[in-house]
């Protein structure tokens, strides 16, 4: 998949049939569309191209503080390139693309620059200065500019009842199986491995400490979770506590990973975790002690679980 970082430096001159979106999350419905889009490409001479923005329009027009999308813009990337797409272009969203009436959207984006064939819309996408075209403008600029419009139903998308909303709500409510039905794959959590307090490998249960730079990623509700990651191109399971460590009087929250069989230094590696299953709330024990037995039951839990995968 060849990546463009603007639509200003896209180069092909083949004919396109596309879709757009923010696709946060990539998600099971997202990737219907995507289908469609690729099957589409194969009767004709065509590339498959998906037009996505970063950041979110929603972090540029309303109050980004409070926007917590399902992936980073790396991870967005990785999972649409995993999809089998030609082209993605990953266009830097500001108050000037904002303003583009969606006639000029049209004809400078979709006509002049994409040259495209055909595009795939959602039956409730809206696009254009403060989203005021809707699919039937789409299909009169599609006749006037001669390009097809396919429409993705409501029918084709309902059956799929799935929504990164939806998606969003499962993981705060700590839902992490459910979120993970709807994404078709095991929520993410990529970060850097920085050094923590150590207190974890004084009970037996040594945690590597993950740091996810992206303010805006969002972090499944506290607690105890099976996970695994794919290290050194060997895949490794473990257990992670995402909260604040009320038994130590932590005051910040962490994400906290023990691997199973696992010693390698990962200090200041990159990597990414895929979250399986919630275990329990995270819990204040009155000791160390009484941490770590609680500890060893959480990981009979999580290999019980795994040999059933």
């Amino acid at each position: 998949m060849k990546i463009f970082s603007s639509i200003y430096d896209y180069t092909p001159r083949q004919k396109s049939i596309m879709t757009l979106g923010t696709f946060d999350g990539v998600h099971i419905g997202h990737k219907k569309i995507i289908e469609k889009l690729i099957q589409n490409t194969k009767s004709c001479d065509c590339n498959s191209l998906v037009l996505t923005f970063f950041p979110h329009p929603r972090m540029i027009l309303q109050d980004s503080q409070e926007i917590r999308l399902l992936n980073t813009i790396e991870e967005r990337i990785q999972l649409l390139e995993a999809c089998g797409l030609n082209l993605l272009v990953v266009h830097p969203f500001d108050q000037k693309f904002s303003r583009l009436s969606a006639e000029e959207f049209v004809s400078s984006v979709l006509v002049d620059l994409f040259n495209i064939k055909k595009i795939i819309i959602g039956y409730d996408h809206r696009f254009g200065r403060n989203r005021t075209a809707d699919i039937n403008d789409l299909i009169e600029f599609g006749k006037n500019y001669h390009f097809e419009v396919e429409q993705i139903s409501a029918q084709e998308i309902d059956a799929v009842s799935v929504s990164s909303t939806k998606i969003r709500n499962a993981l705060l409510d700590g839902n992490i199986e459910l979120a993970n039905t709807y994404l078709g794959y095991a929520y993410l959590l990529t970060g850097t491995i920085n050094k923590g307090k150590g207190i974890g490998r004084t009970i037996g249960f040594p945690t590597a400490n993950l740091a996810i730079e992206e303010s805006y990623k969002l972090i499944p509700k506290n607690g105890v979770y099976i996970i695994q990651s794919l290290i050194n191109e060997k895949l490794i399971f473990g257990m992670m506590n995402i909260g604040f460590n009320p038994t130590v009087n932590g005051d910040s929250q962490t994400i906290e990973i023990h691997f199973f069989d696992f010693t390698d230094d990962l200090y200041d590696k990159k990597i990414q975790i895929q979250v399986l299953k919630r275990i329990r709330d995270e819990q204040k024990f009155e000791n160390l002690d009484l941490l770590a037995q609680q500890l060893i039951e959480d990981k009979k839990v999580a290999v019980a679980y795994l040999k059933n995968l």
